[in-house]
């Protein structure tokens, strides 16, 4: 039986629908098919897996390794391999992934610097500065990776204390990001400024403080330095006067610069200049340093009855163990005997209260010590270490 044309337009309208579910059908099939090619891993991979599972990683890498045949498929997976390896420690397991990686002619340009971003971490965090040095110089030229490239060197630079390379970055970076890094450029140039310092080389020291307050003229750091070199070289007013220019910077360090400008005072015979500026500056802040500095000065002008006088009236505005320690030496000067005994033993139960309550904290992290870091060892951020009793 043979249709004509008639026929044909006569069954078209029910021959669609079906058309129609056919593909979807076919479609789909192909889909499910696709699906199934997708998971279908290789046999080298569960072997790997085994291996892994009974503890012999050695092997199991080197399997990775071969079975993953490198294309724009299985980048990310080598990538994401040797960057677990890195962060569980296994640095040279890390190492030798990416070195692998990087040796196939396949990768395109963004792969191959997204390879060497992460051999050059393997690098650093296993100390070879070197190497990772000049990898991240040459990602810091490639746009997509500069600013993290650039941030990596300056993490190198720190470590070798190349300061003069450190700032060099920063100013880079800075550029490169829009962020204003002013403040950590100070730092490096008073990492300088004290190397040079501790050589007794004043006039290097003058100038790299010099450069740190140009980038950041609230620079705590380099007016402490600016007046350690003054104190070095008999200019005592002048120390004294870069000493009290921290009060303008950074209330929170004028303790650290207390006893200093005390001593410049009593070096110069100014008792009444001393005895003036503790009083003033203490009206305006009440800080525990600059009270606990104030006491001595008044012990040695009027007396221990005095100075013991000033700290209650200070304690019964604000009670602090500080403040209590402070009386009780006071109060050892005079006692004996069974007196003595005891304000001896009330000394040392509150000098175990008063170190809870001293040292320094991150105001970042939160990280705690018992010295100044002008670049906090748990984050690494410069400028966020506070003293603590300051904040008492």
């Amino acid at each position: 039986m043979s249709l004509n044309a008639d026929d044909l337009l006569w069954l078209l309208p029910l021959l669609l629908p079906v058309a129609v579910a056919s593909g979807w059908f076919a479609a789909r099939l192909e889909r499910v098919r696709d699906e199934r090619r997708s998971f279908d891993l290789p046999t080298a991979y569960i072997k790997g897996l085994n291996l892994l599972l009974n503890e012999q990683p050695d092997k199991a890498i080197e399997m990775f390794i071969r079975a993953l045949e490198v294309n724009s498929e299985t980048v990310e997976t080598h990538l994401a391999l040797g960057s677990l390896f890195r962060r569980r420690g296994e640095v040279e397991r890390a190492i030798r992934i990416h070195q692998n990686l990087i040796a196939r002619p396949t990768l395109d340009k963004e792969q191959r610097s997204h390879a060497l971003l992460e051999l050059g971490q393997d690098y650093f965090k296993a100390g070879l500065f070197d190497r990772a040095e000049n990898l991240f110089l040459e990602l810091a030229e490639i746009r997509q990776h500069s600013e993290q490239a650039l941030k990596q060197l300056l993490h190198i630079y720190q470590q070798e204390k190349e300061w003069d390379k450190a700032i060099a970055v920063t100013r880079k970076l800075a550029r490169i990001s829009g962020k204003n890094l002013n403040d950590t450029i100070a730092q490096y140039y008073c990492e300088l400024a004290e190397q040079a310092f501790n050589k007794r080389n004043f006039t290097s020291t003058r100038d790299h403080v010099a450069h740190a307050f140009a980038a950041d003229e609230s620079c705590v750091r380099a007016s402490i330095l600016q007046g350690d070199m003054y104190a070095e070289e008999g200019r005592l007013h002048e120390a004294i006067k870069a000493w009290q220019h921290v009060e303008d910077q950074d209330v929170h360090y004028l303790g650290e610069v207390a006893g200093r400008i005390a001593l410049a005072y009593r070096k110069l015979g100014e008792a009444q200049g001393l005895y003036d500026y503790f009083r003033t500056t203490l009206n305006r802040h009440g800080g525990i340093a600059l009270a606990l500095a104030f006491a001595e000065v008044v012990r040695d002008r009027d007396g221990v009855e005095a100075a013991e006088k000033f700290v209650v009236d200070w304690l019964r505005r604000r009670p602090n163990v500080h403040g209590l320690h402070q009386l009780i030496m006071l109060n050892l000067v005079e006692v004996t005997g069974s007196a003595r005994d005891d304000l001896l033993l009330l000394k040392g139960i509150i000098e175990e209260l008063r170190a809870q309550h001293l040292g320094y904290a991150c105001v970042q992290c939160g990280f705690k010590g018992k010295s100044l870091h002008w670049v906090c060892p748990g984050c690494n951020r410069w400028n966020t270490i506070k003293p603590v009793q300051e904040d008492e």
